[in-house]
């Protein structure tokens, strides 16, 4: 249940309560100030009959009745006073008596309670009428006040969500002075201190990277000029390392730029994109095509895609690699003990392989991966399957 049903069953909530309230108080005011008036009327009457009960004149007074209600009759007759009763008999309009003791007689006079009785019911009709009407005004502008501030929030919401998703040139508009205003305010201001943060990160990023890349070209070459022997190949592996490393790190640092990479894109079969894939990676990597659909797309960026994801698979996985290509998407298979679960919550981190189980590594290739899925505009997932291994599936046209 949403914020904005909350607050509108709390507003309708609150004004059926009110007109309950306020139904029953008038209602109760209104039965005992009738019924006051009806006994203090019958009162008067039981008076001028017991005068003229005592005189000897007949005036309709009924002395000694059987059917007076046993309330009355035990109140009358332990003290002496006038008393009245209401009474409701069974399928009977209700009676209002009124009776006193004179000498050894018992003297009532009634009177039909039945008009009270119907102006009463009329009142409780209007009484329900307008609680069902003030309720359902309160429902309508509950709907409209809820409506109002759920789109608020629900613009904030989205707008953090598209800044934790990296665009982070989104703000929100805060309109008004209220809480919901000073909560886009504080989005905005987080969007823009990460934005300063991770600008300020990127520049030290590509700053080192740019900086490490002539002494690294220059081992290179020193490298080359070593006699051959164990030695040599060790340094030339460790110099090949940093060298991945440092390029690595450069493209990471251009990927996040937005708008420094661009798309050269044309039409291509992924079943094409993958055996290029399966060949630049130089391996035994096993290409299944279970149907495909031509899609548009850089396929150098694709490649390169393909390739970190099977180098991830080679390094963190168990054999086989598989690459299957269904659609428009192709998913890269392993083995071995699948994705970490904080990589499957929080996506790719630099710098982060998820866990010590997935042995070695920078976790710069994930992060490239994503990084040129967004420039293509495709989508990358990642997911352990059932039956074991991790899968990462690129969706080349996800909108389609």
């Amino acid at each position: 249940m949403g914020l904005r049903t909350k607050t509108a069953l709390v507003i309708a909530g609150t004004a059926a309560l009110v007109a309950t309230l306020i139904g029953l108080l008038v209602h109760q005011l209104t039965a005992e100030d009738q019924r006051k008036n009806a006994a203090h009327a019958l009162d008067a009457r039981l008076v001028e009959a017991v005068s003229a009960y005592a005189s000897g004149v007949d005036n309709g007074a009924l002395v000694n009745p059987r059917e007076l209600p046993a309330t009355l009759h035990r109140t009358v007759t332990e003290r002496p006073v006038r008393a009245t009763c209401l009474q409701h008999p069974d399928g009977a309009e209700p009676v209002l008596w009124a009776a006193t003791r004179s000498g050894r007689d018992l003297i009532a006079v009634r009177r039909s309670y039945a008009p009270q009785a119907r102006a009463l019911a009329e009142l409780d009709r209007v009484l329900v009428g307008s609680g069902a009407a003030v309720t359902a005004l309160g429902s309508v502008l509950g709907i409209v006040a809820a409506a109002g501030a759920g789109r608020r929030i629900t613009a904030s919401a989205r707008t953090a969500q598209r800044i934790a998703d990296g665009d982070l040139t989104d703000r929100v508009e805060p309109r008004g002075k209220d809480e919901i205003a000073r909560l886009g305010a504080a989005v905005n201001t987080m969007a823009d201190a990460l934005s300063a943060r991770l600008e300020a990160e990127r520049r030290v990023t590509a700053d080192i990277a740019h900086e490490l890349r002539t002494p690294v070209a220059g081992l290179v070459t020193a490298v080359g000029l070593l006699p051959p022997g164990r030695p040599a190949e060790l340094v030339s592996g460790g110099v090949d390392t940093l060298r991945s490393v440092v390029e690595n790190v450069l493209e990471v640092a251009r990927l996040d730029v937005p708008g420094v990479e661009r798309a050269q894109c044309e039409e291509v079969l992924p079943s094409a994109l993958a055996h290029r894939a399966a060949a630049l990676a130089e391996g035994d990597v096993e290409v299944l095509v279970r149907g495909e659909s031509t899609v548009t797309t850089d396929h150098r960026r694709v490649e390169r895609i393909l390739v970190n994801l099977i180098a991830n698979a080679r390094l963190h996985g168990t054999p086989p690699v598989t690459l299957e290509v269904a659609g428009s998407a192709v998913r890269v298979r392993d083995h071995g003990p699948g994705f970490p679960a904080e990589l499957l919550s929080h996506g790719p981190q630099r710098f982060r392989t998820g866990a010590r189980e997935r042995g070695a590594g920078v976790g710069l290739g994930l992060t490239i991966v994503d990084g040129q899925a967004r420039v293509l505009g495709a989508r990358v997932s990642y997911e352990n399957p059932p039956d074991g291994g991790a899968l990462a599936t690129l969706d080349l046209a996800p909108e389609s």
